[in-house]
């Protein structure tokens, strides 16, 4: 197993600081690895020992094992035919749509790998635990947001989905505190009022779940998790289609975690929906 697929495999736990090691690793693979462990602590923000204490973690002795393992992986790449097969260009014979599907299909493989799967679970313990959840987004993260908060109110009460935030919305600031959660979506070009919002909120005391991509936005150095998505494809625009299977990733894993806690609820739903005859069938 590569250290790619060992470090979001869940196998191992990471403490918060651990984690946005290997984050940057996973965003930036197999270069970030590649770079001094002072520089590698530096773009995750932690110190030095820190990064010294996960690869020992992982089973290494040290930093220098670590990179030479990464090496070797390099290497056999190298030597390896499977490299033509992952190759992004298109054939001559592909259509621009085709080329674009497959591309995305190949992003969306990247995102299996991209998040380890402990920002996963600290994430939807954060969902669960909070008193109160609110979402915010860009001009397209928002539409995402939207359906993130859709999932969540079948969850749990206390959900709201501002989109992209409006001047008006910051007032709503001053009721968060550290038992609230705000889930937050900036993706290159990062908008500033998400930043804005975030950053102010995590002053308040709140707890951060922010999606984003490999680039991070510059609200990630507030976050308490990061769960980063590709965004490159075969396009002028990135995709939101990982970022969006992230999404149903973490409500499948909601479900999987508490399922039999959330079922009382969704059972009421459902009779209030039969009774208005809000949906079709029984």
């Amino acid at each position: 197993m590569q250290i790619r697929e060992f470090l979001s495999s869940g196998r191992v736990s990471f403490t918060p600081s651990e984690e946005r090691i290997v984050q940057v690793l996973l965003s930036d693979y197999p270069g970030a690895g590649l770079t001094t462990a002072a520089s590698l602590a530096k773009r995750a923000g932690v110190s030095d020992p820190t990064v010294n204490r996960l690869v020992v973690k992982l089973g290494f002795e040290g930093f220098p094992a670590f990179q030479a393992s990464l090496l070797g992986e390099v290497e056999e790449r190298l030597r390896s035919p499977l490299q033509m097969m992952d190759s992004r260009r298109p054939s001559p014979s592909d259509s621009a749509m085709q080329g674009y599907v497959d591309s995305v299909a190949m992003a969306l493989q990247e995102a299996r790998t991209s998040t380890p799967q402990s920002s996963f679970d600290r994430a939807v313990r954060m969902i669960i635990e909070a008193k109160s959840i609110v979402l915010v987004g860009g001009r397209f993260s928002g539409f995402i947001a939207g359906i993130l908060s859709g999932h969540l109110e079948q969850f749990r009460a206390g959900v709201l989905n501002l989109g992209s935030p409006t001047r008006a919305d910051f007032d709503r600031l001053v009721d968060l505190g550290s038992r609230d959660v705000v889930i937050g979506f900036d993706y290159r070009r990062y908008q500033r009022d998400v930043v804005d919002f975030i950053v102010q909120a995590e002053e308040m005391g709140a707890g951060i779940i922010l999606f984003t991509d490999r680039w991070q936005s510059p609200a990630a150095a507030r976050a308490s998790v990061s769960l980063i998505s590709p965004v490159e494809v075969q396009s002028p625009y990135d995709t939101m289609v990982p970022a969006l299977a992230h999404i149903e990733a973490l409500v499948a894993q909601v479900v999987a975690m508490y399922g039999p806690r959330l079922r009382a609820r969704i059972s009421r739903i459902e009779q209030v929906r039969r009774a208005n005859d809000v949906t079709e069938g029984a």
